[in-house]
């Protein structure tokens, strides 16, 4: 995992209320404090400004923002991870996990995953 991602996440895991993060002087403390859905609502936010930003590239030709919006999109995606107690290198495992599958491949394998689940449920 690149360092830049394991100093960030270990920054983010330090301003858990648990870790002594202060809502009162810190961002992400803040987040935490206000609890899953407001991590939730910041991503779906980050998610809406990194596609529209991606359309104005199109149409001006120019790519720094949607940089810019993916930085913030990745920064709360690892804020939700922290709040589910998961790591960003958990990530990567599951990308290198799916590496050389086809994206076919794996959505149809996720399928049958769900439908097994659904049967043993109802046994």
């Amino acid at each position: 995992m690149s360092e830049t991602l394991k100093r960030l996440a270990a920054v983010i895991e330090s301003r858990k209320l648990a870790n002594g993060g202060d809502p009162a002087t810190s961002y992400v403390a803040r987040l935490f404090a206000k609890g899953d859905d407001a991590i939730l609502k910041k991503i779906g936010e980050e998610a809406t400004e990194t596609v529209m930003a991606a359309k104005d590239a199109r149409r001006d030709n120019d790519p720094s923002k949607v940089l810019y919006e993916c930085a913030d999109l990745w920064f709360h995606s690892l804020v939700m991870l922290a709040q589910f107690d998961l790591t960003p290198q958990q990530v990567l495992d599951e990308l290198a996990r799916r590496e050389g599958l086809s994206g076919l491949e794996e959505k149809a394998a996720r399928k049958d995953e769900l439908r097994d689940a659904g049967e043993t449920d109802k046994h």
